[in-house]
């Protein structure tokens, strides 16, 4: 007995129905999928219909997640399989397709054909071919190649998956460093990146081919010149091993392309998260980056950016504050310390956001305490202390109450903000 589905048609005649659960409607027309039309894993209509080796039909998607949960049976029959290698069931498609466009199927959208996902054997082959193209140095061949491997991504996450898992990282590597001294093989290196971008994390071979001098200097090229992919890419290297990042910060001019890729694109946290990678594990780096004016930048990017990138960047500025130098340059900026208080209750992770105030006020001269204290940021850390944080967080915030509490209290300073709806019951002592 086939599966009844209820049809509400919209529209006139010749508008396209849809199919949705329905349990009363004077122009509703009941349509019965036919059994064998049905996968037998979700009984929904298939639209992939393969064969496995017990001979049962079943639609690609569902078959491939009961095989990928670790079962190697037929689910109807319960039969241990020698095989599980899917055959297209083209019969069944067509005939599922027809039925569809006829009178009996309702008239429900057309099923398109599917395409077949890639193979295994046909992975090694591209990338067998991609390996011999390299070895000879043979430009159109390997961007052939590549492109491929693109295509194939792009058809399905299946594929996707195929191609990583059949060494198309490495050789894909191997390729982007032989052509790395190329001048003119820009195009292909930007398609191998842009491939690349889902196979990462690679292993420790093809990260070696990745990081060598010229492949390096390649991908802060392409960084420059605004390829997003060779942001990304560089970011996941860097997050690998702490060795490239003292490999990255050898190249000339890579300060300049990072701050040219945040300044061109104000969304780019992977910029952002490699720039910290970057000043954490290297004082010159630091000085490089200040004298490039990145803290004014990174401030313009707090104004009005969402809060994803207001993360990272107060992340690069809590990072800055670790030297006195930084700090100094911070403190200059006149929008810092009403953009913190601003952004207090305003972006989800305030670690860093808190740690930036409390290491400027800490080592200011009083002016950061007082302008904070002006701005309402008194009520707001309380608030902080109420919801709850870390305990570092914690310990920074009430450092910071003690220090507004010292100057209201030497000052006479008075908080004329609106506290109506701010309640300090969870406050245990007083500031």
């Amino acid at each position: 007995m086939g599966l009844s589905l209820r049809v509400r048609r919209r529209g006139g005649s010749g508008s396209k129905k849809e199919i949705i659960p329905v349990t009363s409607c004077s122009e509703e027309v009941e349509i019965t999928i036919p059994s064998q039309f049905q996968c037998p894993i979700s009984y929904e209509l298939m639209k992939d219909p393969v064969i496995i080796a017990s001979g049962i039909t079943y639609d690609r998607e569902n078959i491939e997640k009961w095989f990928e949960s670790g079962y190697q049976t037929c689910p109807v029959t319960n039969t241990v399989l020698t095989s599980l290698e899917q055959i297209p069931n083209h019969t069944i498609r067509r005939m599922i397709q027809g039925w569809c466009g006829s009178s009996l199927g309702g008239g429900i959208e057309r099923i398109p054909t599917p395409r077949v996902p890639v193979t295994s054997h046909q992975v090694s082959e591209i990338c067998g071919r991609l390996s011999a193209a390299t070895r000879r140095g043979d430009y159109a061949a390997c961007s052939e190649m590549v492109r491929k491997l693109k295509r194939l991504g792009k058809e399905s996450e299946r594929n996707r998956k195929c191609v990583k898992e059949n060494g198309a990282g490495l050789v894909l590597c191997v390729c982007f460093d032989a052509f790395s001294e190329n001048a003119n093989a820009s195009l292909l290196l930007e398609e191998i990146v842009s491939v690349l971008t889902w196979m990462l994390p690679i292993g420790s071979e093809g990260q070696s081919k990745l990081t060598t001098k010229s492949s390096f200097n390649r991908l802060v090229e392409l960084l420059r010149n605004g390829d997003q992919n060779a942001a990304f890419v560089i970011k996941e290297l860097l997050e690998l091993n702490v060795a490239h990042v003292h490999a990255l910060t050898k190249i000339n001019g890579v300060e300049e392309a990072f701050l040219k890729s945040i300044n061109r694109d104000t969304t780019c946290v992977y910029s952002l998260t490699s720039i910290h990678h970057m000043i954490l594990t290297n004082q010159e780096t630091v000085t490089r980056f200040l004298d490039l004016d990145l803290v004014n930048t990174i401030v313009e990017m707090l104004v009005d950016s969402e809060n994803s990138v207001c993360e990272k960047a107060l992340m690069v500025l809590n990072t800055i504050c670790e030297t006195k130098e930084g700090r100094e340059k911070v403190r200059r900026n006149e929008l810092v310390i009403p953009i913190l208080v601003k952004k207090i209750l305003k972006i989800s992770e305030k670690k860093d956001l808190v740690s930036v105030m409390w290491k400027i006020c800490k080592s200011g001269d009083g002016y950061e305490v007082e302008e904070a204290l002006r701005l309402g940021a008194f009520k707001k850390l309380v608030v902080m202390l109420q919801v709850g944080c870390g305990e570092g967080t914690k310990e920074k915030v009430t450092e910071l109450l003690k220090m507004m509490n010292k100057v209201m209290k030497m000052n006479g300073f008075v908080d004329r903000s609106d506290s109506s709806s701010i309640e300090f019951k969870h406050v245990k002592k007083p500031f």
